[in-house]
């Protein structure tokens, strides 16, 4: 079925904002902001608050918090109000992507211009959207009992179901805009590119858990690890205990393990990234799949020197520009590589492997 240039432009835009959630949650993250709202209001949150009563009172209960107690001690009202923003906007935000689905939907609906089969996909993108949302409460609340920062394993999970929810708009993105004649049947070339993008969520999985421990604030050097290539508490059996893994605060062994595993995996994901050029080059696809590889290895160096960069600058504190921008080209990449997929997935042209 063709769909018209009013359901393109919206199925576009899903994609604009589920990026720009993502980054804005970043932002949130780096400065510390997901816990200064402490309530989970849908309706009634909408409205930040509106008089001097109304910021005391949301201060207040962010007083209470072990995030105010163990770091943000004496903290000032204009402080508060610039860490209640970013999570406040990244709220926002999400009511915003809520409106954008659902009024054009139901317009879309009444004039009869969605298949089956788009409904069907949208069904998806919204449970995932909704997974999403309310797993991102659990993390908030995971932060407002014991532990001054949101849980890492909790935050990991957060970014993957946002993650599952752009792949899954992405795809629709692609199955409307790609012309059935530019798909190519080929076993090998499927293999490669689901191999790589394996490689590459396991990456980002790493990533995650690297922002949610602020994990750059223990080694912020590079190639090194404050001194050492291998850091020397791993070696340390005493410390290897499941409170130790759970409780990765206490201490420097999990941080430096997930230093350790994302810093080398990366390796091996331009590593594999140059080889599936290479088959890419073997299978004569052309040059246009070439180049948008190509283009994804660029964007692999970028985003390993960005990455280098925010470990370089990271002084008691998280260069904020630099660890959003290492976010960014990751979901760059992250399409990219679910686009190589697609288009390695359906029998219609053959060639030679």
């Amino acid at each position: 079925m063709k769909y018209n240039k009013n359901i393109r432009a919206w199925l576009i835009a899903g994609c604009v904002l589920i990026f720009f959630q993502i980054i804005i949650g970043g932002i949130t993250r780096i400065t510390g902001s997901g816990l200064s709202i402490t309530k989970w209001e849908i309706v009634t949150g909408t409205l930040p608050p509106l008089s001097e009563e109304e910021w005391i009172k949301e201060f207040e209960l962010y007083k209470g918090t072990p995030q105010y107690k163990k770091i943000n001690d004496g903290m000032g009202m204009s402080q508060f109000k610039f860490i209640y923003f970013w999570e406040y906007f990244h709220r926002l935000w999400a009511r915003l992507m809520g409106l954008i689905f659902i009024i054009p939907f139901f317009f879309f609906l009444k004039k009869k211009w969605l298949d089956k089969a788009i409904l069907k996909h949208l069904g998806i993108v919204l449970l995932c959207a909704s997974l999403a949302a309310v797993f991102g409460w659990i993390m908030v609340a995971s932060g407002l009992i014991e532990r001054p920062w949101v849980n890492a394993y909790k935050l990991s999970l957060h970014l993957g179901i946002a993650l599952l929810t752009l792949a899954t708009l992405l795809w629709l993105n692609f199955s409307v805009f790609t012309d059935k004649d530019n798909l190519i049947r080929s076993s090998a070339l499927s293999r490669s590119a689901r191999i790589f993008f394996v490689l590459l969520i396991v990456q980002m999985f790493f990533g995650a858990v690297v922002s949610g421990m602020r994990a750059a604030l223990y080694f912020p050097s590079w190639p090194d690890m404050n001194g050492e290539l291998f850091p020397s508490i791993l070696l340390d059996s005493s410390v290897w205990t499941l409170k130790g893994i759970i409780d990765y605060d206490k201490d420097a062994l999990m941080p430096a393990l997930i230093h350790v595993l994302h810093r080398n995996w990366a390796y091996f994901v331009l590593a594999y990234s140059v080889y599936h050029i290479y088959k890419l080059y073997k299978a004569n696809t052309g040059i246009r799949y070439i180049r948008t590889n190509i283009v994804l290895f660029v964007l692999l160096i970028l985003q390993a020197l960005l990455g280098i960069l925010t470990l370089l600058y990271t002084d008691n504190t998280i260069p904020v520009f630099l660890g959003v921008m290492h976010q960014a080209i990751a979901i760059f990449i992250f399409s990219l590589a679910l686009y190589n997929i697609f288009i390695f997935r359906k029998p219609i042209i053959s060639i030679d492997e």
